[in-house]
């Protein structure tokens, strides 16, 4: 009885012994992965910031888990970039704003006003160079998960803004942490006020701010038109991103599982994309129905915002995006737009 007593015994620290490893080496092959981000909860893009985190959950491997810090709880996007570095975070869902942190060359996918005249020429250019922005990106300790945008940068402002001299007039916000953007506002003759995105609303009510250039559901979300009730419908510039993961937690991921993970994000990128264009065209509809009321802008008019633009490209190239992207920029701009000329006259 004794013997048989010792085996039972022998058996059954064994057998706890063994389902205390599997356990274990389960949980730590699940890497934890923060992520941080400007968009509200609640929003498409963190429904579908969400699903991917599912999709990664279940991995094969072990996968990872995502927790998702939304509505900028993390700070602006140099904060976040920021805790990435320090390992506070693990990832971002940024702006060009918060890439240029870690990479300036990205600058050159957005910080042009007036240069894309159209959301193809956007892609076209995000085609040619983000191969070439993530290695460089990857270079720094930062590898992308996938790339987006938010549709067309419109003003929303106080009081109707029509011409380049309306806005010169105006208490314009611009992003904070970003002298560069500031100093060429100023040199132009624009008022810029840099604040972070969560400041916008507070101060377009105490007036600090009277107008913001913002995507139109951003606006909706954010709730800018009660104060801000008059929208250009100019195509300003696109506003690019991307949503990023620091190497260091990329490398600790189970090969296994990495496949799984960047397909679950390349979907979640393409579905935040095609979310985030429809959902300003049907904002600004919505915001209509609230009271916004937009500005078209005739020909002659756009001609005006187009040379008072073009006049400080001058001081981007260089200051703000790298003279070799500015360059290139300009360069396939005016191989896609001869190569649509050419397919239009072939028809």
């Amino acid at each position: 009885m004794k013997v048989k007593a010792v085996k039972a015994s022998f058996i059954a620290c064994v057998s706890l012994w063994v389902c205390l490893h599997v356990f274990t080496n389960s949980a730590s092959a699940s890497t934890r992965v923060r992520l941080g981000t400007l968009a509200p909860k609640g929003s498409s893009s963190y429904k579908h910031l969400l699903a991917m985190g599912d999709k990664w959950r279940r991995a094969p491997g072990g996968g990872a888990t995502l927790t998702i810090y939304a509505d900028g709880t993390m700070g602006g996007e140099a904060d976040m970039v920021r805790r990435m570095r320090i390992g506070q975070l693990q990832a971002g869902m940024l702006t060009t704003v918060g890439l240029s942190e870690i990479e300036p060359a990205v600058s050159g996918l957005q910080n042009l006003p007036m240069m894309f005249r159209s959301l193809e020429e956007v892609d076209y250019i995000g085609e040619k160079l983000q191969p070439m922005l993530e290695d460089r990106l990857e270079k720094k300790g930062f590898i992308v998960l996938f790339w987006g945008d938010a549709g067309w940068v419109r003003f929303f402002s106080k009081d109707p803004v029509i011409r380049p001299e309306d806005l010169k007039r105006t208490k314009l916000f611009v992003w904070a942490g970003d002298p560069e953007t500031v100093e060429i506002y100023k040199a132009a003759g624009f008022n810029p006020v840099p604040l972070e995105t969560v400041d916008i609303l507070p101060n377009l009510q105490t007036g600090l701010i009277n107008a913001v250039p913002a995507p139109p559901f951003v606006a909706l979300a954010t709730q800018i038109e009660k104060p801000a009730p008059h929208m250009l419908e100019l195509n300003w510039a696109p506003l690019v991103g991307a949503t990023v993961v620091t190497k260091k937690t990329w490398d600790a991921i189970p090969a296994a599982s990495k496949q799984t993970l960047i397909q679950a994000a390349r979907e979640a990128g393409d579905l935040v994309k095609a979310d985030n264009r429809r959902e300003s065209a049907e904002s600004v509809e919505a915001m209509k129905k609230r009271g916004l009321k937009v500005h078209p802008v005739p020909r002659e008019i756009e001609a005006e915002w187009r040379k008072a633009t073009e006049a400080f490209y001058p001081q981007i190239r260089g200051s703000i995006v790298p003279p070799d992207i500015f360059d290139e920029v300009v360069r396939l701009l005016q191989e896609y737009r001869a190569t649509v000329q050419t397919t239009a006259q072939n028809y």
